[in-house]
């Protein structure tokens, strides 16, 4: 049996290797990606590896583009393998749509391929709440949705071919995750910049202090990953991923502040003043990423329900306080990155 993770190089790969790993130490783990551990990626400006210097990822390298089909592999798949399609281009804003479009797209068909090849019949697959659209109203996993974004619509239509492949052949078991922020060490992402903006007085809340950001801790996503697949018999089943009920970002700052140990004030700046800056930051070049569409983002609410995923019979590992806590233990307790 081989756990193949498309994408494993990444943020949440090198997650969900590590706990394949410590819960089977045995397991044969394939990194199927473009990118090498510990290496930068090419289509990624000012990218981080997961994997930091000094360190190794568990599972085997194979470099491999799901843009293209994909060919002879250095081992041999069987019918009892398990695929976790986490290969997508993700960062919005940051790519040309075009972008989403070959990679989400082209790869959801070629990893499908894939499996429907070598007989495989069990997939998880990361989607995202993009496919939502941008709006403050509650969405379930029964919200119709409503992309508007090329990120967003992108992965609905991954989520369509995962979904034809599982209906198509007997006995297929398909999980689609749509994970909220999803924060822990290695993400460099938006978490990591909001720490860093309230430790170097950089960030304030931008025109309220209650928009919602649904969010999931990146070692209880990928426990939850993990349990759907040895855990769960029903052949198709569709999560959000978040802590239920969402946080709003006054309360994540809060929590923040609290298990860091920072003390530094977080003012409120009103839409009057920020919205006219934010322009002027992008004409300077953007310093520290700021940006009108970036402040827009953090205006907007994700505000997703987590309620299926509480009621899966998944028992949650980490609270969000405690979740905080063990990614700040993770850096050493020196920072939250």
């Amino acid at each position: 049996m081989n756990y193949i993770i498309t994408g494993g190089t990444g943020f949440i790969g090198t997650h969900l290797t590590n706990l394949i790993l410590e819960q089977h130490p045995d397991a044969k783990v394939w990194n199927l990606d473009i990118v090498k551990p510990g290496t930068p990626n090419p289509v990624v400006k000012n990218y981080k590896p997961a994997v930091r210097e000094g360190e190794t990822l568990g599972s085997t390298y194979v470099e491999c583009d799901v843009r293209e089909p994909i060919g002879d592999l250095p081992f041999t798949p069987t019918s009892g393998d398990i695929i976790f399609n986490l290969a997508a281009v993700h960062r919005t804003p940051g790519h040309e749509d075009i972008e989403y479009f070959e990679t989400n797209i082209r790869g959801a068909e070629h990893v499908c391929e894939f499996a429907e090849k070598h007989g495989i019949k069990k997939m998880v697959f990361t989607s995202s709440i993009a496919p939502y659209g941008a709006s403050e109203q509650l969405k379930t996993e029964d919200t119709l949705p409503t992309p508007n974004t090329a990120y967003g619509i992108s992965k609905l239509v991954a989520e369509k071919i995962h979904l034809a492949w599982q209906k198509a052949g007997a006995d297929r078991q398909l999980t689609i995750v749509r994970p909220g922020v999803v924060f822990g060490r290695g993400e460099n992402g938006n978490f990591s910049r909001l720490y860093w903006g309230i430790r170097k007085h950089t960030f304030a809340y931008p025109g309220r202090k209650d928009t919602i950001k649904a969010c999931v801790y990146v070692k209880e996503l990928v426990r939850f990953i993990l349990w759907n697949v040895e855990q769960r018999e029903t052949p198709f089943d569709i999560y959000n991923c978040t802590f239920e009920p969402a946080y709003t970002i006054e309360q994540i700052v809060k929590t923040m502040k609290k298990v860091a140990g920072l003390t530094q004030a977080v003012p409120y700046i009103p839409n009057t003043l920020i919205t006219p800056a934010a322009f002027c930051a992008k004409l300077l070049g953007s310093p520290m990423g700021i940006c009108p569409a970036r402040v827009k983002k953090l205006q907007i609410s994700t505000n997703i329900c987590g309620k299926k995923m509480a009621r899966s019979g998944y028992q949650f590992k980490y609270t969000f306080d405690e979740a905080i806590a063990d990614w700040f233990a993770d850096n050493g307790q020196t920072c939250l990155e």
